[in-house]
């Protein structure tokens, strides 16, 4: 379906930045889909993967 392209390509857009960014795909992934859950709104501005620490 149209949706679950979508989706799939913003998994793989998060894939690949954290590539460029020097980053272990699946760490990264965990770490922020670990976070998700609890992480406040206002500092989601952290969790991409050129902001990533």
């Amino acid at each position: 379906s149209k949706a679950a392209g979508e989706r799939a390509a913003a998994i793989m857009s998060l894939i690949a930045t954290a590539r460029q960014n020097g980053y272990e795909p699946y760490a990264y992934l965990k770490d922020v889909l670990t976070r998700l859950p609890t992480h406040p709104d206002r500092r989601i501005a952290e969790l991409p993967p050129h902001r990533w620490r």
